[in-house]
């Protein structure tokens, strides 16, 4: 399984998962496939009480959990490269609490894709861009009453996925990743008094503070590097 699209369900905001799911992916020739006679699916133990306001979103109880082995046994399997998801870097970090090495993984964001293939799009969460994509249908508003499992949401999230490499004309999951990292760097500012300014016309010392911080956005400083190597 070299790439696989994942989702995790957490017992409160940022917290540790409570379930993974995921299933092993391919492109070939700019057709996705997704494989779901192999989704794993598992719930596990916690060190902490669910939440209530999580609990609102994914309606898993702490009932459920009782006998589920704990969050820390976790591995993803052999050979992954890539991991797809929505907001992929929240479900990152919950792996990370798992004890899961990700720094060799190659991250691919359809959240980022679908802010660059629809723009003008009302939202970005995935029931939004499935009834987006599906004009509203009977058949997806089902769909979209299992969501927010993780087991669904990876179903829901290949839909969309599918969608995003037909708009960008993309032929293999390495160009779906380059294509992923592009599309997660910022082209304008999001915050403070500078909010809504395009990178390349920041003011120079307000570049300079922003490189300064160490929790900096990734994606943000490699867009304010990119715009001070073109203005020099």
């Amino acid at each position: 399984m070299q790439a696989i699209i994942l989702d995790t369900e957490t017992h409160t905001l940022n917290g540790q998962p409570i379930e993974i799911a995921y299933a092993p992916v391919e492109i070939n020739e700019g057709k996705l496939t997704l494989d779901k006679t192999q989704i794993f699916d598992q719930l596990y133990r916690v060190d902490e009480p669910i939440s209530y306001a999580a609990m609102a979103v994914h309606h898993i109880l702490e009932s459920e959990l009782v006998d589920q082995p704990h969050y820390k046994t976790f591995t993803l399997p052999n050979e992954t490269i890539y991991i797809i998801g929505h907001n992929i870097d929240y479900d990152i970090r919950a792996l990370e609490k798992c004890g899961v090495d990700c720094k060799n993984i190659k991250a691919i964001c359809t959240l980022a894709l679908a802010r660059l293939v629809w723009p003008d799009a009302e939202a970005h969460n995935i029931s939004a861009l499935i009834y987006m994509i599906t004009k509203g249908s009977a058949k997806a508003r089902d769909m979209i009453k299992k969501a927010h499992r993780a087991d669904m949401d990876i179903i829901l999230t290949a839909n969309i996925l599918m969608h995003e490499i037909h708009h960008l004309k993309i032929k293999t999951i390495e160009e779906l990743y380059q294509a992923s990292e592009d599309a997660r760097i910022p082209r304008s500012i999001n915050f403070g008094k500078h909010r809504g300014t395009t990178i390349a016309d920041l003011p120079a010392d307000y570049m300079q503070w922003l490189l300064r911080q160490e929790d900096l956005d990734p994606y943000l400083r490699k867009a304010i590097e990119n715009a001070k190597i073109v203005t020099l």
